[in-house]
Formats: C-alpha cells, structure tokens, sequence
C-alpha cells in the first residue's frame, strides 16, 4: 500500500475553517497565507502533543512490559546459578561450563535477528512478536525439567532462537511512530525495561527461591518455571493489543491516522523532502542495509555496551556474593544498581532529544563505565566490600545509558523503513556477538576481582569511544557537503532530477536527508 500524504487543502482541512476565515478577512491575501502558515505550525504542536500521548499509553507500555520479560528470561541463569543450578546438574564450578552455557544463547539469537526483521516487514509486527512470545515462553517453562548439563546447553540454544527477534522488532516498530527526537526517550522508556529487569529479576528470584523443595523442584526450576508461563500468558492477547504502525492504528481516528503519517514523512532532518514508512521489503532494501559501513562502524559502540553488560548482567550476583554476602542478600542488593542505571538511561534520553545530539550522550556514558571499571581493577577485592559494591553502580550506569542512544542514532540515520529494518537488526545482530565475549571474561577462577572481565570491559568502552567520534565526523561531513550541493545547484534544479519515486526511494541517500550528529 503507498503511503499517502496529505495535500495542503487537506491538511487545511484540518484547522479550524472560521480561524481561517477571520484571517481571510482581515488581512491582505499574502499576510493571510502567512496568519495561516502560523495556524498551521500552532495546531501541528497542540495536535501531535494529543496524539502521541495516545500512541505513548497504548505503545510504549506494553513494549516495556514484554521487554521486561524477554530480558528476565534471558539472563535468570544468573540468579539460577546462585539458586543451585551448578550443584543439582553436577557442573565443574573451576571450568568454563557455566560461560559456556550462558555464550550458547548468543550464536542463534545473534545470527537470526536479521531473518526476524525481514519477516516483522513481511507480516504484521503484533502477530511475529506474539509468536516469538509463546515459543520463548515455552522454551523458558520446560527448562525447569533439565536434569543434566546438556540439556541445559539445548535449553540455551532454543532460548536463543526464540527470543532472537523480539529486540529489533520492537525497536523497529518505535520508529514507525515517532519522529527522531521524540522516539529516544519512548524507547529509553522501553529499554529501563531491562535495567529494572535485573532489579526486579533479583527480587522475584529472591521471592521464589522461598519455594524451594516444594512439589520436589529446586529454587532455580521453580525460577525458570513460573518465569516462563509468564510469556505464554501474555503471547494469546498481546496480537490484539499491540498496534502495527499509524496508518492502521485503530484506536485512532483516520484523521489522527493521517496526521501521523504526514509528519513521519516530512522528517528528513533538512525540512525539505520526504522519506516513506510504508516501502515494501525488497532485495535493494537487504543490500543497503547490510552494505552501510556507517551501520558496521556502530558495531563497534555497540559492543562497548553488550562485551560489558551481559558479562556482568550474569556474573553480578556471583561478585556481590563473592564479598561475603548471602546468596539471598546478594540477589537482594542487586536492585539498587539496576534502579539507578534506569535513572540514568531515561536521564540521558531526554537530554539527547532536548539537545538533538545523540554522540555525546554516547561518548558520556561509555565514560562513566569507564570509571567505574578502573576502579573494580584498583580495589582489593574482597578487602573493601562497601567501596567494591560502590562502583558497580557506575558500571552499570553508564553501560546502559549510552545503548538507546546508540540505537536511536542509527535509527534515525536510515531510510526509507525497510533499509532501517535491516540496518538495525544488522546492527543488534552483530552488536549483540559482544555478549559471547562478554559471558567468557568474568571467570570462576578469577573470582572475587574478576580482572579479565572488568579489563575487557574497559577496552571496550574506550574502543566505543573512539568509534563514536568517528561516525559524529563522517556523518558531519556528509550534511555538509549535501548543504553544499543545494546552495551550488539550488532545491528546485536537484528536485527536477528525480520523480516524486525516485526521491522516496533514495531515503537516507536522498540530498535533503540529514544525518543526526
């Protein structure tokens, strides 16, 4: 279906006729185009205020609520760990099994993130996510029957292909709604999701660890148990709440449907120009998606975040258990860190959008962690508990701050909307390969100071740097040199060169396509 684009009278239409009419007859004809002009931007403020507020409640919600979930699942190894997973399936605690287990997930989840996203185009997003939904559900339910430590390995692997496709699908699926400096902080409010999953994750860990031995199951099956219904459940009714995308929303008006997509096609970053949400997927779209160096170069920003967060994501209980805390108490004080990541997060979105920046949000939260890491290198582990505990709240908090800010960036840096589904699923796919190196540098061996982890860790976050203020380079030097070639040939002579088409279908190579910087 093409997208439609409302015309002027239409868009007119919209306003209130007897405003419009009173301009009419007070002013000349020239100054009432002006007065209307000025009617125009005014309702276009006021109106997009209400109607996003609708999309905000019936959106965004539920997406933080399924990522919840899809991140309590993939990481509740961790609290499984300290529950008595190692023990009752007779795991070597001095091998790498356990790293093993946890990198396992990763091979399937990173390489079918891009085949996921291809399909979301293909089909509706609120049907593929319910799938996803019921089948991780599934996976993650009958790990509770596990008695040995293949079957965890299987389990692993399955959990990674089932889930593998939600994150770049709800992503995705935020930027079919929003223009790019209002969906960073939509999406930092989809992402707390996973900051809360690790405090809230401890605390539920925590509250059924107390069913231990009860109908015969150990705390880590009573764990992966009832965590599991929880998607089943959700996966029957979530197709029918979840929208697709603005132009078939139902919970709005045609109007309110149209005024979305007018404004969503008029965001090329120049004001001038259109790009299209509503391209259908083809062989070009995969190709430039997978060919944009751009996209490969955030890889590297990328994997700051997840080399560092699903390491310790995993290993965070085991280093707080480490310096001499209870299992109980270790899962307990697990929350207080995560709580103050998702500050931080939402903190660093709704500056990023105010400023318009993306890059030295990045660039500052990697070097947050940075901090936070050289300290885990400098104390004496398990000498100063307190000062030890201190510092993981840094590490967390500025491993997660930068991540949306991340996405958001190469969100907003691709077009048209099939060429950004790849993009960003080429991204988190490839991003996300940091989390096998992640799950194998915080060694048993090496515990409580875990020095490789929190080495690693470090390197990366300096290499994310370096990245970014090359991608903030390229992409600076790029709108330049695209402002140029207007002010040289002028709008009307590059407009004459492509059909209406030709223009939408150039998206973000488009001459009135500007990069966010």
């Amino acid at each position: 279906m093409a997208t439609t684009i409302p015309t002027d009278s239409a868009k007119h239409d919209v306003v209130a006729d007897d405003k419009i009419e009173d301009v009419r007859e007070k002013t000349s004809s020239s100054d009432a185009e002006k007065e209307v002009a000025v009617l125009d931007a005014e309702y276009d403020e006021q109106e997009a205020k209400r109607v996003l507020k609708k999309v905000d409640f019936r959106l965004v919600p539920l997406l933080s609520l399924l990522y919840l979930i899809s991140f309590i699942d993939r990481s509740n190894i961790g609290n499984a760990r300290i529950a008595g997973l190692e023990d009752d399936l007779k795991m070597n605690k001095n091998s790498l099994q356990y790293n093993t287990a946890v990198t396992l997930f990763f091979v399937p989840y990173t390489l079918l993130e891009i085949p996921s996203n291809i399909v979301l185009k293909l089909m509706k997003p609120s049907r593929w996510i319910a799938i996803l939904m019921f089948s991780w559900g599934i996976v993650m339910t009958l790990m509770c029957l596990i008695g040995n430590y293949s079957g965890l390995l299987a389990a692993r692997w399955f959990l990674g292909v089932t889930e593998s496709g939600f994150f770049p699908a709800a992503t995705f699926l935020l930027t079919l709604w929003y223009r790019r400096y209002e969906v960073q902080r939509r999406m930092a409010v989809f992402y707390v999701a996973a900051s809360l999953s690790g405090a809230f994750s401890g605390l539920l860990a925590y509250a059924i660890m107390q069913l231990d031995g009860d109908a015969g199951l150990s705390g880590w099956q009573w764990i992966f148990l009832i965590e599991g219904l929880v998607p089943v459940s959700l996966s029957l009714v979530i197709w029918k709440l979840l929208p697709d995308g603005p132009d078939t929303a139902s919970f709005l008006t045609q109007k309110e449907r149209d005024f979305l997509v007018r404004r969503l096609a008029e965001e090329t970053g120049s004001g001038r120009g259109q790009v299209t949400n509503d391209d259908k997927m083809g062989m070009k779209h995969i190709k430039s998606g997978l060919s944009d160096w751009k996209v490969w170069a955030a890889v590297v920003v990328f994997w700051g975040n997840t080399v560092g967060v699903y390491g310790f994501t995993a290993t965070v209980p085991t280093v707080i258990n480490g310096l001499g805390y209870t299992a109980e108490t270790a899962q307990l004080l697990t929350i207080p860190i995560y709580v103050f990541a998702s500050i931080l997060t939402i903190i660093f979105a709704w500056g990023s959008d105010y400023k318009r920046q993306r890059s030295p949000f990045i660039i500052g939260g990697f070097s947050i962690a940075a901090v936070g890491f050289i300290a885990q290198l400098a104390i004496p582990h398990p000498k100063y508990p307190g000062l030890t505990y201190g510092f993981l709240f840094p590490v967390a908090g500025g491993l997660y701050c930068p991540f949306i800010c991340l996405v958001s960036w190469i969100g907003n840096s691709l077009a048209p909307s099939s060429k950004r589904a790849v993009g960003m699923a080429l991204l988190i796919s490839v991003g996300n390969m940091g989390g096998i190196m992640g799950s194998n540098i915080y060694l048993s061996r090496e515990k409580p100071k875990y020095t490789t982890g929190f080495a690693v860790s470090l390197a990366m976050c300096l290499a994310a740097i370096a990245m970014t203020f090359l991608l903030r380079w390229a992409y600076g030097k790029e709108n330049a040199r695209r402002e140029a070639l207007i002010s040289e040939h002028g709008e009307e002579v590059i407009r004459a060169r492509y059909t209406d088409q030709e223009m939408l279908d150039l998206g973000d190579r488009s001459p009135f396509f500007r990069y966010t910087l």
